[in-house]
């Protein structure tokens, strides 16, 4: 299901105002979502044979995000979930390190400290997550804070109530100054909070709206709604990276977050990955999971092909 943009050099000068940033995301091509749906439907019913199985395993292992976002959270619960992202299975030191764990500004130092030497990246929420609502100040701050504490990414949720409104460019001014914040260490995510979006065209909009403010991962959803990450929007987000990438020569990488609990789930979106935009795309510096609970069951899963007994949850810690 291609899509199709304007072209290159036509890039350059659709932000200039809010009427032709509203023009062109208005002219991106209306999403089928019948279409859509049926082929995330279609790709995710894909058989994986045990050696591929063991392959998709590990790589999502270390794709994933491990997260703990929550007002209970503490030095002692971030230490953990550090340790747990360097050494997952600590039965097994052939089990690959997670790809980052993703904390509140105020533990980025803690989680830094606890991943160190490891390779494993710290993740910072901002800009008022989950709701985005503050203002812009308050928004740079809380990303400031992070970045000056060590983290290696933000994740920063848009302002829906202004892209539901039409105020693109005030989204697009807020990305592109979060941006500047994050300086040259820190990558950026920009959250659009799909289940708040209430379209596929509203998200295909977001998509390239957040590309074009110099977003180097889009990302689906804070996890804190009802309707978090699926195959259908995740697909789509896809298709926008891939087309950007033929109009611009732009890579962008794809996080989808909340919802993603089992292996089965986890391997469904590879499958979308490596159909949609391909290998470039099948590796964590461009792919993310959005998880807390995933990791247990691929582990169990991992530990199922490696031994052929299936191991109870008292295997794996609790997070």
């Amino acid at each position: 299901m291609p899509t199709t943009a304007p072209t290159a050099h036509a890039l350059s000068d659709v932000t200039a105002s809010d009427s032709t940033l509203r023009r062109f995301l208005h002219g991106l091509p209306g999403v089928d979502a019948v279409g859509l749906e049926a082929r995330a439907a279609s790709l995710g019913t894909r058989s994986i044979k045990t050696t591929a199985k063991a392959y998709a395993i590990d790589l999502a292992i270390s794709m994933v995000d491990l997260t703990t976002l929550e007002g209970a959270d503490t030095p002692g619960k971030v230490r953990a979930l550090g340790a747990k992202a360097v050494h997952p299975d600590p039965t097994d030191r052939t089990t690959p390190t997670t790809a980052a764990v993703c904390v509140y500004p105020d533990m980025v130092a803690v989680a830094k400290e606890a991943v160190a030497g490891s390779g494993v990246k710290v993740a910072s929420v901002a800009t008022a997550f989950p709701a985005g609502r503050a203002a812009l100040d308050v928004k740079l701050a809380d990303v400031r804070e992070a970045v000056a504490a060590g983290a290696d990414e933000i994740d920063m949720v848009i302002d829906r109530g202004a892209f539901l409104a039409g105020r693109y460019l005030k989204v697009y001014d807020e990305i592109t100054a979060v941006k500047e914040a994050c300086g040259t260490s820190a990558r950026l995510k920009v959250i659009f909070e799909t289940g708040e979006l209430s379209t596929y065209d509203n998200i295909r909009r977001a998509s390239w709206l957040g590309m074009l403010a110099g977003a180097d991962f889009i990302k689906t959803s804070t996890g804190k709604v009802a309707v978090n990450a699926t195959p259908a929007n995740t697909l789509l987000m896809l298709e926008a990276v891939r087309d950007f990438r033929a109009q611009t020569g732009v890579q962008v990488g794809v996080k989808p977050a909340g919802g993603i609990r089992t292996s089965k789930d986890a391997i469904k979106f590879l499958v979308l990955v490596n159909e949609t935009v391909g290998e470039d795309w099948l590796d964590n510096h461009w792919f993310r999971f959005g998880a807390s609970s995933l990791l247990n069951d691929l582990l169990m899963q991992r530990q199922k092909l490696a031994t052929g007994r299936y191991s109870g949850p008292d295997y794996v810690t609790v997070d």
